[in-house]
């Protein structure tokens, strides 16, 4: 009975254990490690890390998702491109800090952390911001970390996650898609900030621009005119010498909420729907073919408003392949009218509310106000546009282009002013252009006007004509002493005879007025 009962007790605590070192435990020290079917959890239970196959695939992968969506959306994966063949997968740590992933059957390394340094107690810890990070143990700096997986982003973007560039080690944090939902192997697309001229984000498919999200206003991109302030999440653009990302953060950290690109080239952001379990989509740029980068060619702009004619050429340029511009095919964009005679006589035409253009060729100089961005873009011969850098309070700063300008839309709300150079002849047709276009509205008006002027006068002129008849009427029956039937019989005919009360007589015959 006494060996039974410890039997008994063995298979209790082996139980526990199993439970708190499979399902509650947030650090793998030297020695222990994470088997396929077994899991880490951060310390609130907000984020896990295991084994997965996604979709109709058989390989398993080692991944991190939000513990409230399971397995359904994987935020990080580890052996992206090399899947594991069965269940005997392990992931442990080693004496250098490194975190490998084997397989028990072969014990090959599937992947690797690659880090090399000598540590007195190397741990990985998964923390609630669903980071997994390799530290000493012993070092009491929580943000000390020899290696973290928030360096090497996947498909999704989590709050803390930066994408960027930093510019002093290299380091690239982008956003790659999976190939398919079967594999989370890189995929086509990536989202990445482009630190060339103006920093800006865009969407590549291979080498190819197809989206850009546009350069930092100061408040939001340029491109995405629908990000606002909101109740789940912070966001800041971060531009210096050492580095250059975008990041966000949650105001609550019980509303999950990330940015992902998917296999289709889509960038979304999403937030986590308690009452109904899954993740609502929330746009955060409107789409449309104008966002298809380019879409209009050069100098040109683009108005998803004036379907499905939705390219018109700047003002002092025309298509430079009017057939194809006929057939609706912009891909050429347009060409300047005038060539710039590159002096003080040129002049600039204010674009309003408008995202605005390619950012890679360009030049920021901060601290100076747009009068003197003015001069300055005047000055030299190869600037072909200028705006301010930053639109907060009255705007400031300088952005000056010195390329064809690509990738213009219309935005009528949250878009910026962009001044576009012209020669001084092509601002003055447009001027007359103009003026044509208002006195031909103010001849218009004028005409109806006119027109309606007369017709009221025409009705007054015949009421007046009208009511002169009656009367005329009236004394013709009041001459004969017309009986009261005559009158009745007229004031049927003619309703107005109503208002002659004073015709009539006490003996119901029309009484006749003096002249």
């Amino acid at each position: 009975m006494v060996g039974f009962t410890m039997l008994i007790i063995y298979f209790f605590l082996l139980s526990y254990i199993t439970i708190t070192t499979t399902l509650s435990l947030d650090t793998i020290t030297l020695g222990q490690s994470i088997k396929d079917g077994e899991k880490l959890l951060s310390s609130s239970n907000v984020f896990e890390l295991g084994f997965f196959s996604p979709g109709k695939s058989s390989g398993r992968y080692l991944g991190i998702w939000y513990k409230k969506d399971g397995e359904k959306s994987v935020a990080w994966v580890a052996n992206r491109d090399t899947p594991i063949s069965d269940s005997s997968g392990f992931l442990s740590i080693n004496a250098q800090g490194s975190l490998v992933l084997r397989m028990n059957s072969t014990n090959n390394i599937v992947w690797s952390s690659n880090t090399s340094t000598s540590l007195q107690n190397p741990v990985a810890v998964l923390l609630d911001s669903g980071n997994l990070v390799v530290k000493d143990g012993n070092d009491k700096n929580p943000d000390n970390f020899l290696w973290q997986s928030f360096d090497y982003p996947c498909d999704t973007l989590l709050s803390g996650m930066k994408l960027g560039k930093n510019l002093v080690t290299g380091m690239d944090w982008f956003l790659s898609s999976w190939k398919s939902m079967d594999d989370p192997a890189p995929g086509n697309f990536t989202y990445q900030v482009d630190p060339h001229g103006f920093p800006q984000i865009i969407l590549r498919n291979g080498s190819e621009i197809i989206y850009r999200a546009g350069s930092w206003d100061g408040l939001r991109f340029t491109g995405t005119p629908l990000l606002q302030p909101n109740t789940v999440y912070t966001y800041d653009f971060v531009s210096n010498e050492k580095e250059v990302f975008y990041m966000f953060k949650l105001k609550n950290r019980s509303v999950p909420s990330k940015l992902a690109v998917t296999p289709s080239g889509d960038v979304q952001h999403f937030t986590w729907i308690d009452e109904i379990q899954t993740w609502r989509r929330d746009s955060v740029s409107a789409i449309d073919q104008c966002n298809n980068y380019a879409f209009c060619g050069s100098y040109a702009s683009c108005n998803s408003n004036k379907s499905p004619a939705v390219c018109e050429c700047l003002e002092g340029f025309t298509p430079k392949s009017p057939g194809e511009w006929e057939i609706l095919d912009w891909t050429e964009g347009c060409v300047r009218r005038a060539p710039l005679p590159c002096n003080h006589s040129d002049r600039f035409r204010k674009y309003a509310a408008v995202k605005l253009p390619d950012t890679s060729q360009s030049w920021v100089d901060k601290n100076i106000s747009l009068v003197e961005c003015e001069k300055l873009c005047l000055n030299r011969c190869s600037c072909t546009a200028y705006a301010n850098s930053d639109v907060r309070e009255e705007g400031s700063g300088c952005l000056l282009w010195f390329s064809d300008l690509l990738d213009i839309r219309n935005l009528f709300v949250n878009g910026q002013d962009l001044y576009v150079r012209v020669a001084a002849s092509e601002l003055d047709i447009a001027r007359r252009r103009h003026l044509s276009e208002k006195k031909r509205a103010i001849i218009i008006v004028s005409c109806l006007v006119s027109a309606m002027g007369v017709l009221v006068l025409g009705w007054v002129i015949f009421m007046c004509k009208r009511k002169l008849r009656i009367q005329g009427n009236l004394y013709f029956v009041s001459s004969y002493a017309a009986p009261t039937q005559a009158v009745l019989s007229l004031a049927a005919k003619y309703p107005y005879i109503a208002l002659l009360p004073n015709l009539l007589g006490a003996n119901g015959r029309i009484v006749r007025k003096s002249k």
